[in-house]
């Protein structure tokens, strides 16, 4: 009989593996670090695809390349006695003041509301200058700009009147038309000496005042040049504690002072007021536009 414990043997055979050679074994490694390798960079080619940009773009196109290196900062240099160079309201509103109060940012006045602005059109114009001037609560100095004060004089109008206000928009007075050098006749004898006197006398215009944002007070003659492009901006509303054109008791400290002593003030600069003004007058235009405002308050 067969005995039920006894298991049919069987022969046993190595098992095979799929590497067998030793050039299949060099195979096997090579593989092992090229097939990682091209599908990283299948994945990268993938993913990078997506940012190329199209065909047919201007992406790489030289003004496209020359704005996304263009510096960061910038300097712009102005000159306060041209008008064309100032920025409009809206301008300095659109470069400024839009980020906060076009949505109503830390609760910045949104533009047009008129519920928003009324209490602030009732401080008046001066209270709103100086505020922007100086900055008050989370709104910087300028709102952070950089601007001159007829630019952010002009920008706090522009807000204002958008919230229902009246004011009128500051502008820069158009300067005095310079008069013609008397022509020299000494040289020119007889009949000619006659005519170039003639043609002197009739190339200077009739004295006129020179145009200004408000009549000044009488006794002080007519405002130089100087006056009606640079410092009527500030000094007729009294910006920046500027002393008012006329006023008085602004001016009896600073008159007690001297002419040179303010004359210098001037063209150093003080307080919010830039050296000369912001302008590039020489120093006799300077000391005749504060001769002609101190003497406005006398």
């Amino acid at each position: 009989m067969t005995d039920p414990h006894q298991l049919p043997s069987h022969t046993d055979t190595p098992h095979e593996g799929p590497i067998q050679t030793p050039k299949q074994v060099i195979a096997a490694v090579i593989a092992s670090f090229v097939i990682p390798i091209a599908v990283i960079v299948l994945l990268v080619s993938y993913v990078g695809a997506d940012k190329q940009p199209a065909a047919g773009s201007d992406a790489l196109s030289p003004e496209a390349v020359s704005k996304r290196i263009q510096p960061v900062g910038r300097v712009e240099v102005k000159d306060l006695s041209d008008p064309s160079a100032m920025q409009s309201g809206e301008q300095v509103y659109a470069a400024v003041c839009q980020a906060c109060h076009a949505a109503g940012v830390a609760n910045a006045p949104k533009l047009g509301d008129a519920a928003a602005w009324g209490p602030r059109l009732k401080s008046g114009f001066d209270a709103l200058m100086q505020s922007v001037l100086k900055g008050k609560g989370a709104m910087g100095p300028q709102g952070g700009g950089d601007h001159a004060d007829l630019e952010i004089a002009r920008a706090v109008v522009y807000m204002a009147n958008k919230g229902g206000g009246k004011f009128e928009e500051p502008k820069v007075a158009p300067a005095a038309p310079k008069q013609a050098a008397p022509a020299t006749t000494a040289a020119a004898p007889g009949a000619d000496a006659a005519r170039a006197v003639a043609a002197a006398t009739a190339a200077i215009p009739p004295a006129t005042a020179a145009p200004a944002a408000a009549a000044a007070p009488t006794g002080a003659g007519a405002p130089p040049a100087l006056y009606a492009q640079i410092c009527q901006a500030c000094h007729i509303a009294g910006v920046a504690g500027a002393p008012k054109l006329g006023d008085k008791a602004a001016w009896a400290p600073r008159i007690a002072q001297g002419i040179d002593a303010m004359t210098a003030t001037v063209i150093t600069g003080k307080g919010a007021m830039p050296p000369k003004g912001g302008s590039t007058a020489s120093d006799a235009e300077i000391k005749a536009v504060v001769t002609y405002m101190a003497g406005t308050a006398k």
